[in-house]
């Protein structure tokens, strides 16, 4: 019989935090920057009870929550307790989906001959997890990818949520249609108009209804309303793209600014992208205007790059391609199509001492955190 587990862990950036500083539990804190232009990246469960939710601007945070307590983040420290947990994914099974720094399928098909009942495996990583990081997850443990993902979000905080093949359809019938991945607020309320609430009313409506406001997604759709997910777990944790953007607390107005804000930028997705033991053939630069306009210009070379400089060599061609001809609010820039970094030929790298330099400041920010220490031009 097949298993699918759905680990999810809770809050995960304001856990982090919580955990490494005492004086913050039970607090609402608020992850994504002190500036006020900037992004709610993740909050604890005491700020959501304020409405404050991931990707709500920081501006809105502090009205909704003022006594919050507002942190940068430190994806350094996330990203060492996320590798903690992927080793405890791997304790569990041998096919493991990373879907983020911190969440994953599991495949558990089989594993019955393993361990008997496979329910228990449910609080046994939920135990494991706890013992290992500090942190708390939940869990889903389903049939199918879509009914374990639906269940790890069910009771959040700390939750396990079984579904068996056998009751699946009646246990997500009385959810609302918006559980389902894919609905946004628009689809929602146009299924809301034509009747149908839940996704029990969504599994058996006349594919006539609602092929107007699902179109091509309607037959995938409604398959996962009678709790129908065929989709593997995929056994891999290749990332598309690597990268790095920030909204700044003022606009950016001179050409040294730009560059001065991409050069520190190149430098946290270098580091980033040499953690994974990566390198890329396409850099790309997005820049946003004040006027909330974007544009983005990528970049693909023969010889992926990994070191810093070479990040910026590319970024560098990319600025002459842009029209700066309004204060800049956001930078972003991104490294893709990856390979491992003992796949490719080394053109850039002819420099032995760029690389030690590389990897001397990696080892100081894998120790201490992205943000300790920054290089000039």
């Amino acid at each position: 019989m097949r298993w699918v587990m759905h680990v999810d862990m809770d809050a995960f950036f304001a856990s982090v935090e919580q955990l490494d500083n005492p004086q913050y539990r039970g607090k609402p804190i608020i992850v994504g920057g002190k500036s006020h232009r900037g992004v709610v990246s993740t909050c604890s469960y005491e700020a959501r009870k304020y409405g404050v939710h991931s990707a709500m601007p920081i501006a809105q945070a502090h009205r909704l929550c003022p006594n919050g307590i507002f942190v940068a983040g430190r994806m350094g420290r996330y990203m060492e307790v996320s590798r903690q947990i992927m080793q405890v994914f791997a304790e569990f099974s041998p096919c493991v989906e990373p879907l983020s720094i911190d969440e994953a399928f599991l495949d558990l098909s089989g594993m019955e001959n393993l361990v008997g009942n496979i329910a228990t495996l449910g609080s046994k990583i939920k135990k494991r997890i706890k013992e290992v990081t500090g942190l708390n997850a939940s869990v889903g443990l389903a049939p199918n990818k879509f009914l374990a993902k639906l269940g790890s979000d069910l009771r959040k905080p700390d939750g396990l949520v079984i579904i068996s093949a056998s009751e699946a359809r009646e246990f997500i019938a009385p959810l609302p249609v918006n559980k389902i991945f894919g609905i946004g607020k628009s689809a929602n309320e146009a299924l809301n108009k034509i009747g149908v609430f839940t996704i029990g009313q969504l599994a058996v409506c006349d594919e006539v209804y609602i092929k107007q406001i699902l179109g091509k997604n309607t037959v995938l759709v409604q398959n996962l309303a009678r709790g129908i997910d065929d989709r593997l777990v995929e056994n891999s944790r290749e990332a598309k793209s690597i990268g790095k953007e920030t909204t700044y607390m003022e606009d950016l107005l001179t050409k040294e600014k730009y560059h001065d804000a991409l050069w520190d930028l190149c430098q946290q997705v270098g580091w980033r992208v040499r953690n994974k033991e990566l390198a890329g053939h396409t850099v790309t630069l997005k820049v946003k205007y004040s006027s909330f306009k974007s544009v983005t210009r990528s970049i693909t070379i023969e010889s992926a790059v990994s070191l810093d400089e070479d990040i910026f060599a590319l970024v560098e061609k990319l600025i002459a391609q842009v029209k700066w001809l309004e204060p800049v609010r956001l930078l972003g820039v991104s490294v893709s199509k990856l390979v491992p970094a003992g796949e490719f030929s080394l053109a850039f790298d002819q420099d032995e001492k760029r690389k030690k330099r590389n990897a001397a400041l990696d080892a100081l920010k894998n120790k201490y955190g992205e943000h300790i220490i920054k290089r000039g031009k």
